[in-house]
């Protein structure tokens, strides 16, 4: 949800309008901390709900006992998200890498006290990752507070923050769901994996190529953020051009960088897996998937670029929808057929999410290149004039 903010933080920045991306920053801040008290009940009923899917009283006990000293991070998070896209919307990055470098270490510190010197245990340990992640909130926010870069655009809490709520929360909303359709789909391949008739294996080979592909998403990931920012940052300050030859410059980047990783992981697809685990039966899995896996890799070089420039843009809602179509209509149901019905296992699974990710990329290229920018411009300009009329408006009129 927090992602609404990066569209119209950057927007308003690119526009010159820097008393708002103050104001968005709150406004973000009060439907995410809103949205994380049903998410705090699920935590609380946590025990009771596991036992109903199955789960043995005893990992039932010990996951919810967890999960409790995780309550307090999800009010951190919900404030933490918009703060980094508030700060990154102004190219402010190094204070949030810094501060993150820091807390790693203490972070790090605290666990080994808690669990291994005052044997806190489990829930001990997740009280600490509740606690590294407000002071990361905290330390933020005393930047922002500080700082000379950030004094235009933080003019103190104001109540224009509970104005225009309704809006917010739709963009809000079209953001969550076109990341949790992303997020959610290779857990949902995984519960697939599951029901083979030899999930070991194919668990752990995916469980593999999954982590490698997460590693080098996290390269995209950096493109993702780049791209957001610049493209909303150009459209807010009315350079057609601008946005569209960033798109077409971190959009190669990303896709050369990501072709280089994916030949050095060919090229060690029989040995790759040791890294992970000593079995050889995993490792020729893993070899079987890494052609997959490359392609994957690839994929991954174009479509979190585009997503990112989709945010740029406000086009989240449509995003959903395409993801929505590629996954769920297309990528699951293939990869079920491939794998049960063909005999495929984890490849055909795999092969599946390539097919989902190919449709998906496709379909964002095909957009994004086509896209009339100097309209693009246009709609970010009529949305930066929408919001600061709002913000003009008086709470209280005769």
């Amino acid at each position: 949800m927090g992602s609404a903010v990066e569209t119209l933080c950057g927007q308003a920045y690119g526009a010159h309008q820097y008393e708002m991306l103050g104001v968005y920053l709150q406004r973000s801040t009060i439907l995410l901390m809103a949205t994380a008290i049903p998410l705090m009940f699920l935590y609380i009923f946590s025990k009771p709900l596991l036992l109903l899917i199955g789960q043995s009283p005893e990992i039932a006990s010990a996951a919810s006992l967890f999960i409790y000293g995780l309550i307090p991070q999800i009010f951190a998070y919900a404030a933490n998200f918009p703060i980094q896209k508030f700060l990154q919307a102004q190219s402010i990055v190094n204070p949030s890498a810094y501060i993150a470098a820091v807390m790693l270490v203490v972070h790090v510190v605290l666990t080994w006290l808690v669990l291994y010197v005052w044997g806190w245990g489990l829930f001990g340990g997740s009280l600490v990752l509740s606690l590294s992640w407000w002071l990361i909130v905290v330390a933020q926010f005393v930047y922002i507070v500080k700082s000379d870069r950030t004094k235009e655009t933080w003019a103190g809490f104001s109540m224009q923050a509970f104005s225009g709520l309704w809006p917010f929360l739709k963009l809000s909303s079209a953001s969550a769901v076109m990341l949790c359709l992303e997020t959610w789909y290779f857990q949902i391949l995984i519960l697939i994996a599951g029901l083979l008739e030899n999930p070991e294996i194919a668990l752990d080979s995916l469980a593999v190529c999954g982590t490698i592909l997460g590693w080098v998403l996290m390269i995209s990931i950096g493109f993702n953020a780049a791209a957001s920012v610049r493209v909303s940052n150009e459209l807010g300050a009315g350079h057609p051009k601008s946005a569209a030859f960033a798109v077409v410059v971190v959009t190669l980047s990303s896709f050369m960088i990501s072709l280089i990783c994916a030949i050095i992981l060919y090229a060690l697809k029989h040995v790759i897996s040791y890294a992970f685990t000593d079995g050889e039966t995993v490792a020729n899995a893993v070899a079987e998937l890494t052609p997959l896996l490359s392609v994957s890799i690839l994929l991954n070089g174009i479509q979190p670029v585009l997503s990112g420039v989709a945010v740029g843009c406000g086009w989240q809602a449509f995003v959903a929808y395409v993801n929505v179509g590629c996954y769920y209509v297309v990528g699951v149901p293939l990869g079920s057929l491939l794998a049960f019905k063909f005999n495929f296992g984890a490849k055909g699974i795999w092969s599946g999410l390539v097919g989902g990710m190919t449709m998906q990329t496709l379909i964002l290229l095909w957009v994004t290149f086509r896209t009339d920018w100097n309209k693009e411009v246009a709609k970010a300009k009529n949305r930066v004039d929408q919001w600061q009329q709002r913000k003009k408006e008086p709470l209280l009129t005769s």
